[in-house]
Parts: structure tokens; C-alpha cells; sequence
């Protein structure tokens, strides 16, 4: 796409014409159900998006401590290295795992502050805690190299008073089976493993993702709307804004069909292996949707949005969202909040576009089917590469505006993902690509994608309800879904 594919600006006199048009509308805030109402001025700027911070200890003695008998634990009067035993080496191991940490830690953009001193007396647990309530982190990660301390690595993480925490402990640390209370804690990520990074930074991502969405806004925009109103999903903390879709409308048609956006939509004709039965004329339409859906996010300062865009005619927004979802920008089909929250959520853990979509199911090969029409052609991250796509018409409803036909890439690994808000639940269910059919002979949307799920026996068990969304990912990549409900206390659905 060229520059004004991205945030374009209007040139003087679509301003004033959105201006005049959008002069009407202010916005309500509502942040609980009960509070009285606030209005707000518009534009809203963008919030302040802060990286989430996590706080990290170590839990070993030194060796001289028990040496000289002054470990505190039963094993003193014995002057005895209990597991992991003299020889694990636990200084160069804590090197070892900060090194790793700080690497993932600047990998996915957050900030660790690790405390000074590996801990392994009694007040100095009790300092720690102190330490995380006064600094208020995101959440501790605890790393512990020595056996009976596992009950301080469960206090530290339960009682610093942060949302969650991560405890990782080597396997050959802990004698016999791994602590009940650490391995079933809810709101905690317990890992026992051997120097198992990616684990490590399934629960870090899991912590930036919570992070992000607490600071996120996500615009909604519906035609039952008569006036913008502020609301908030608890569980997610994003902040829900809505508004009329008049205003979108309107913001459409202010924006003229000049050179700049000509250029853009021959670029998406260009870059197609075949386009069917679309105009040039529908091509420059989607691009105005494409305009005006970046200059509503701005003046709302949003993060995410959905449109309730069935209806929308010429207007819709089907190559725009496509365009943006590939860019990390979530935008959710038929204002479906549970939809929309989910590809925030798969977005700021994998950092890959979804495909929301209409699911459907082959009963007699047991397949999975998922259809829509806004599926991005970048599945695999901004910089990654880019999938082979098609242009037809979107299905349903004329005009012929242009929706995208993405092929996937047969034997790729994916996982359908869907967050059900208000429920405390999370859907995660992995599987591979078969194919993307042609239609005919299959029905549905722009997009077609037939797989196989992981591991069931009668496909149509994983239904969640509408437009689940469809990530690229294989099975230990999902298990950052996993990680994420296990921390953030979402019952998890799925075959993970």
C-alpha cells in the first residue's frame, strides 16, 4: 500500500467538512453501570501506554550459608544441599535465566527489575513482598533453585499484591511430586521444567498482553447507538466507546475520491493474483472506507474497532480492516465485542493478525470450516510474509465492494481462539490447514478456510458461538492462550 494507506490525514477541506458534519456528536461516559455520567471532550487523545513491568527474585543459599550450617531449613544440622543438590552450580544458573529473561523481556517490549541478592532467609521473603506492594509491578516472576523453599516462592508470589505472578522452578529441584498449592494455584503460572525459555515467555507475553489491553480502547460502532457513551469490560479492563454509526458515515463522505486514494486501491488490484467482477470504481470506495476508519480511530483515540457494517452499502469496510488487522491494528466485523476483544487479545500475545470469521463444520470428514471477509493477507506478523490473495465481491449484498480471497498455506499449523465476555472463559482449539476450497462448490464469504482440529472426535463440540477467530500458530504458541487464562483466571475450553 503507499503512505496514506496507514493513519492518512484529510487535506483543509475534507477536515472542515468532517468537521461540520461531526460538530453534533459528544460523548458520554458511563464507566460502571450506575455511576453518574461524564462528558467528554472530543477528539480523545491516545492513552499513555506505559510497558508492564515485572519484578524477578531468585531463591538459593549460598553454598558457605549451608556450609556453615546456617540455612533455615530442617536440613541445617546436617550441613545438607538438598535439591538440586552441590553441584547445580546456582550462581551461574541465575546468570544463566537473567540473561534469557532480559533477552525475551526486550524481545516482546517490557521492562524486568531484578532484585539484588539471591533470597534465602525468612525476613528477607517478608522485604521482597514489601518491596512488590510499594512498586506496584504488573507481576513477579520467582525462580527458585532449592527444594524446600517452595512454600516462599508461593508467599511471594500470593501475597506481593500484583494481578499475577510467574514461579519457575528446574525440575530437579524439587523432590518427589510438585506442590499442589503451586501447581493448581489459580492466577498463577507455575512451570517446572528443564530451562524452558519458551514457557518463560508464554507467561511474560501473557503479562504484556494484559498490560496492553488494561490500557486499550476499542470503538464500537452501531446504528442502534444515538449519542457516544463510555462503558468498560471488567475482566479485560478495556475501555468500551460507542458510537452512532451516522458519524462513520458521515466521516466517509467527507473524505473526496482524490489521486492519492485511486493509487491506493489500484495497489490492492495490483497485488492480487486475480480480481472477479469488481469495478475500479469499488476499489477507490473501499479506500475512502479505509480513510475514514483510521480518522474515527484517531478521534477517538481508539486502539480497536468493530463496525456494525452488514449494511453499509458502498461504505464498507471489509479491504480496511484486512489491510489494518495485518498491521496490528484489531478490527472486528458486525460490532461483535467477544470477537473483537479476542483478535486484542491474540494480536498482543503472538503478535499476528486473526481472521474472524463465520465457523461451519464438514460432519462427514470431520473438518473445520471458517468463513468471512475480512481476513488479512499478512498473517504471520507485519514484517513476515505475505499470503497469495484474490479480490471478488463481497457476498451477500450489492454493490460489489471488494473483499479479499487469502489462500492459506496447506499443513500450516493454526489455532481458533475465542474469549466470551462476562463468562470468565477463554476457547482455544489447535489444528492444521487442509486447504482453502474454491467456490464454488463451497458457499460462505470471501475467505475459505477447510482444517482438521487436534485431537476430537466429533468436530462440531468446539463451537463457542459466532465469529471465533482463526490465528496462525502452532500448538506451543497457543499455549500463550493457556498461559493467559491460567494467570488472569479464565476457565479455559480447548485441546490444550
Amino acid at each position: 500500500m503507499c503512505e496514506s494507506c496507514s493513519s492518512p490525514g484529510l487535506d483543509r477541506r475534507e477536515f472542515l467538512a468532517a468537521a461540520s458534519a461531526l460538530g453534533a456528536f459528544g460523548l458520554t461516559s458511563k464507566a460502571v453501570v450506575g455511576e453518574p455520567a461524564a462528558t467528554l471532550t472530543l477528539p480523545l487523545a491516545r492513552k499513555e501506554k506505559p510497558p508492564a513491568r515485572v519484578l524477578i527474585a531468585f531463591l538459593y543459599p549460598p553454598a558457605d550459608v549451608v556450609n556453615e550450617g546456617k540455612m533455615e531449613d530442617s536440613w541445617r544440622v546436617h550441613n545438607w544441599f538438598t535439591w538440586p543438590g552441590n553441584q547445580f552450580e546456582p550462581e551461574q544458573q541465575e546468570g544463566k535465566f537473567a540473561a534469557q529473561i532480559r533477552a525475551i523481556a526486550e524481545k516482546i517490549g517490557m521492562t524486568v527489575e531484578f532484585h539484588p541478592n539471591a533470597i534465602y532467609q525468612e525476613a528477607k521473603v517478608k522485604e521482597f513482598i514489601e518491596r512488590a506492594k510499594a512498586a506496584r509491578p504488573d507481576a513477579v516472576l520467582i525462580v527458585n533453585f532449592w527444594n524446600t523453599f517452595s512454600k516462599w516462592s508461593f508467599q511471594m508470589a500470593t501475597e506481593s499484591a500484583v494481578p499475577t505472578a510467574i514461579v519457575y522452578q528446574p525440575v530437579g529441584s524439587n523432590h518427589q511430586l510438585p506442590p499442589e498449592y503451586l501447581r493448581n494455584a489459580e492466577g498463577l503460572c507455575y512451570i517446572h521444567a528443564i530451562e524452558n525459555w519458551d514457557e518463560i515467555e508464554r507467561g511474560l507475553r501473557a503479562v504484556r498482553a494484559r498490560k496492553m489491553l488494561a490500557q486499550s480502547r476499542l470503538l464500537r460502532i452501531s446504528g442502534r447507538a444515538k449519542s457516544p457513551i463510555q462503558t468498560r469490560e471488567q475482566q479485560l479492563e478495556v475501555d468500551i466507546l460507542e458510537a452512532p454509526a451516522e458519524e462513520f458515515n458521515a466521516m466517509f463522505d467527507s473524505i473526496a475520491a482524490d489521486a492519492s486514494l485511486v493509487r491506493e486501491g489500484q495497489q490492492v488490484r495490483k497485488n492480487a493474483e486475480r480480481v472477479m467482477d469488481v469495478t475500479d470504481e469499488y476499489f477507490v470506495e473501499a479506500m475512502r472506507a479505509h480513510r475514514a476508519v483510521a480518522r474515527i480511530m484517531e478521534r477517538y483515540g481508539a486502539d480497536a474497532i468493530t463496525i456494525e457494517c452488514l449494511q453499509l452499502k458502498h461504505r464498507k469496510p471489509c479491504i480496511s480492516f484486512a489491510t489494518n488487522n495485518g498491521a496490528l491494528v484489531p478490527c472486528g466485523c458486525e460490532n461483535d465485542l467477544n470477537a473483537t476483544l479476542t483478535l486484542m487479545l491474540g494480536q498482543s500475545l503472538l503478535d499476528r493478525a486473526g481472521f474472524q470469521h463465520n465457523p461451519e463444520f464438514d460432519t462427514s470428514e470431520n473438518h473445520y470450516f471458517a468463513s468471512h471477509c475480512t481476513c488479512a493477507w499478512k498473517l504471520h506478523g507485519p514484517q513476515g510474509a505475505s499470503q497469495p490473495y484474490l479480490v471478488r465481491p463481497f457476498f451477500h449484498q450489492l454493490p460489489k465492494t471488494p473483499a479479499l480471497d487469502v489462500q492459506w498455506t496447506p499443513g500450516e499449523p493454526v489455532m481458533v481462539a475465542k474469549y466470551l465476555s462476562g463468562q470468565d472463559q477463554l476457547c482455544c482449539w489447535t489444528g492444521k490447514v487442509i486447504a482453502s476450497p474454491t467456490s464454488p462448490p463451497v458457499g460462505g464469504c470471501a475467505t475459505r478456510v477447510l482444517m482438521e482440529i487436534d485431537g476430537v472426535d466429533d468436530v462440531c463440540n468446539i463451537y463457542s458461538g459466532p465469529h471465533p477467530i482463526l490465528f496462525c500458530g502452532d500448538r506451543g504458541q497457543a499455549r500463550c492462550f493457556r498461559a493467559f487464562a491460567r494467570m488472569y483466571r479464565l476457565r479455559l475450553e480447548g485441546n490444550l
